[in-house]
């Protein structure tokens, strides 16, 4: 898979890509990362990528003029005007990491898994011009109920979920059936942004005491079915105590 990033803070990714899974991921040719700096596509000598809003306000907004053209240079081919848009390419989603997008999930990682290319708009200043989000993008993002000052961490954020999914990433497939938002049925969470979400259970490992904190003795006896039983309990009790927005979902 091939990840672009529009950002006005091309060395901002110097640091969280080239480490972990992600590293490892590119090393193997499993995705391609390229970091493209949003500057680049201005003509005046200040590098402008920022102007006022017409309607007054405070702050400054990013232009479309450098965002078109950007995706169109990674493209390969323009996406059109107002008298004739060309249609998207259905392997490959532009989006728009921003406050006012859709929540990022684990069921959004999981669709963008199964592309071929992601392009990422990072944000900043007061918003993006509107006609990014509307004719440009084909979605817009939010990983979270917070205001960030960029889009970068987002954009980060999104590569790293995605890139756990492709297969693999991880070495071992099952690590993404058995943690948190995953899909793995009675044992660990499972996510479809609504009904049914628990958080993941508790995990133990070596030593069995610590401190005088003990390993739960069903975890030690080898019987799976109680096992499981048991991480599900749990989750549900992670899930009241840690989201409690989501009682009365999991039955």
């Amino acid at each position: 898979m091939r990840f672009d990033l529009i950002t006005i803070f091309p060395e901002f990714f110097s640091g969280p890509l080239d480490h972990g899974i992600l590293r490892r991921a590119k090393e193997a040719r499993i995705t391609q990362i390229h970091v493209q700096d949003l500057r680049e596509f201005t003509r005046d000598r200040h590098r402008t990528v920022d102007d006022r809003p017409f309607g007054g306000g405070e702050g400054m907004v990013l232009k479309p003029e450098p965002l078109f053209e950007a995706v169109e240079k990674l493209l390969g081919r323009g996406v059109g005007d107002a008298n004739s848009k060309v249609a998207p390419d259905p392997g490959t989603a532009i989006l728009l990491m921003s406050a006012a997008g859709r929540l990022f999930r684990q069921e959004t990682a999981r669709r963008y898994a199964k592309l071929h290319r992601l392009i990422l708009i990072c944000g900043r200043y007061e918003g993006v011009d509107e006609r990014v989000a509307e004719h440009l993008a084909t979605e817009e993002i939010c990983v979270g109920d917070y205001v960030l000052s960029g889009g970068e961490l987002p954009a980060t954020i999104v590569v790293d979920a995605v890139t756990r999914l492709l297969p693999g990433a991880l070495g071992n497939e099952a690590s993404t059936q058995n943690e948190s938002f995953s899909e793995a049925e009675g044992v660990a969470a499972k996510s479809t942004g609504g009904a049914g979400a628990l958080l993941d259970f508790p995990h133990y490992t070596r030593p069995a005491e610590y401190r005088g904190w003990k390993v739960p003795e069903v975890l030690l006896g080898g019987n799976h079915a109680e096992v499981a039983k048991w991480r599900r309990q749990k989750a549900l009790e992670k899930t009241e105590r840690n989201r409690p927005e989501w009682r009365g979902e999991n039955g």
